[in-house]
């Protein structure tokens, strides 16, 4: 890289704007542009693609030189804020993906203006993550023992639970000499369903992929019980060791729950680790109505879930919850002589999160999550949980009552999978057909769902995470849907 001469500012000058009015009149604009593209989100198409010419403007060269504050929030508004994944919008039914609320706008403004960091000291911001973490305990009936962390997201919170679990169940310390005094093969068991974030997690702990055993499901995508306990005895009787069960709340494919209290079960029975992958359904415990499906759950060893989906937080929140706090730390612990604790001043304050987890540097996300939760109540979540459920149940019957539509599995939570469907057409053809349709919505900016495979069967995913989603949203993805099969056929 060639550097540009030195410029001609006055030395030890700081980076802090030489106009703070100026600074501070552009910020309020800025800020009222956000704000403006959260209100109006109905306004627009759900994705717009970016073209070409825009692609290759944010190309650019190292900007050596300043550009200045006001030009670079003009190209903000200009190339990047047109072209979102569309995640806010209220059509925007892809994956599992939150939406975000307006108050987190606030929230994350004050996490960028304090800049924090959270892995350790004596300071406001660590009091905030240590109410989050209690009130996470408390959701999930988690025992006082019971220690947390705020992370980017459930992968990272499966890779912090699964580190915590080989610690406990290896049968010897693992941490001076990693896996190399391993007698027997550390295995582990999640379903065929489950997400690829656990045997990513197997990888990076070096245990190995194949280490994670594939359990069979039934025909509601829950995981084989039977199975289960079928694989734990031929592990053992082959010298394998298992050390953990990764049970399911809410699968990714069709946001069905595993049968959590009788892996508890098998758990105690076998002295396992157990783990729930609990991405967006877990959350389904702060409905009343839901909360029966997810019982077992309070006995898991961990559990992992996002604040970012069905608690509307923005991006990046995920948690991890263990419930032996002295093992959680014993897995990760880890001070240097330069981070010493202190009996007072900044450097006291108790336990260090630094200790809990693989990162020494973390942002202040508890604050988003600390406000929201303060703003709008867990109730009122709760109650937007269980509209994303009815209206899931309501794009099901209109699946069921429409000739050109079928549902690939049955409705659990909030995901819907289904078909277009046409007399004497191959199910080759009605693959490429419905591959085809979801592309041209997503093209047309009309609705954002996705796809997956379902018993080979290629299936239109609806997944309702939006608090602004309505059930007038559904009728029309339904007609859309069967409006482009049509053009299809024709």
């Amino acid at each position: 890289m060639k550097h540009s001469t030195r410029s001609e500012a006055t030395p030890e000058q700081s980076l802090d704007p030489s106009d703070w009015t100026a600074f501070r009149s552009l910020s309020h604009r800025m800020l009222d542009v956000a704000l403006d593209h959260v209100q109006g989100v109905r306004d627009r198409t759900v994705w717009t693609q970016m073209p070409d010419k825009v692609k290759q403007a944010l190309a650019e060269p190292l900007p050596m030189d300043a550009q200045g504050t006001e030009k670079v929030c003009d190209d903000l508004i200009e190339m990047v804020l047109p072209y979102t994944m569309g995640n806010t919008h209220p059509h925007f039914l892809s994956w599992v993906l939150g939406s975000g609320t307006p108050g987190g706008v606030i929230a994350e403004t004050f996490a960028a203006a304090m800049n924090a960091n959270l892995g350790g000291g004596d300071h406001g911001a660590i009091y905030v993550e240590r109410q989050v973490i209690d009130w996470c305990r408390r959701v999930f009936d988690f025992p006082e023992t019971a220690s947390g962390l705020v992370v980017t997201g459930t992968s990272m919170a499966t890779l912090t639970a699964l580190t915590v679990a080989r610690y406990d169940k290896a049968g010897y310390d693992v941490r001076p000499r990693g896996l190399q005094s391993q007698e027997g093969l550390l295995v582990g068991y999640a379903s065929v369903e489950a997400h690829s974030c656990n045997t990513r997690a197997f990888d990076i702990l070096g245990l190995g992929q194949d280490a994670l055993r594939a359990i069979p499901v039934d025909g509601a995508y829950k995981m084989d019980i039977d199975a289960l306990r079928q694989a734990i005895a031929e592990d053992v009787a082959a010298g394998n060791r298992p050390f953990c069960v990764i049970g399911t709340a809410g699968t990714v494919n069709t946001g069905a729950i595993d049968d959590l209290a009788a892996i508890a079960g098998i758990c105690r029975d076998h002295d396992l680790w157990f783990h729930v992958d609990g991405a967006f359904g877990a959350l389904a415990a702060l409905s009343d109505a839901l909360r029966p499906r997810l019982e077992g759950i309070e006995q898991a060893d961990s559990l992992a879930f996002d604040f970012h989906k069905w608690m509307h937080i923005q991006y990046d929140a995920g948690f991890v919850l263990v419930r032996d706090e002295e093992l959680h730390r014993e897995a990760f612990t880890l001070r240097p002589e330069y981070l010493g604790a202190a009996s007072r001043g900044l450097a006291a304050g108790g336990q260090w999160f630094c200790e809990y987890g693989p990162e020494y540097s973390r942002g202040f996300r508890a604050l988003k999550v600390w406000f929201t939760l303060k703003e709008h109540g867990f109730n009122r979540i709760a109650e937007k949980i269980d509209d994303n459920c009815r209206q899931a149940a309501y794009l099901a019957k209109l699946v069921e009552a429409h000739p050109e539509l079928e549902l690939v599995a049955r409705v659990s939570l909030n995901i819907v999978c289904f078909r277009f469907v046409a007399p004497s057409t191959t199910d080759q053809e009605l693959d490429r057909i419905n591959a085809e349709i979801v592309m041209d919505l997503q093209e047309k900016g009309i609705a954002a769902p996705s796809t997956t495979l379902l018993r080979d069967i290629l299936a239109i995913r609806v997944s309702i995470t939006n608090h602004r989603s309505t059930q007038a949203d559904f009728d029309m993805l339904a007609d859309a849907v069967v409006e482009a099969g049509r053009a299809k056929l024709i």
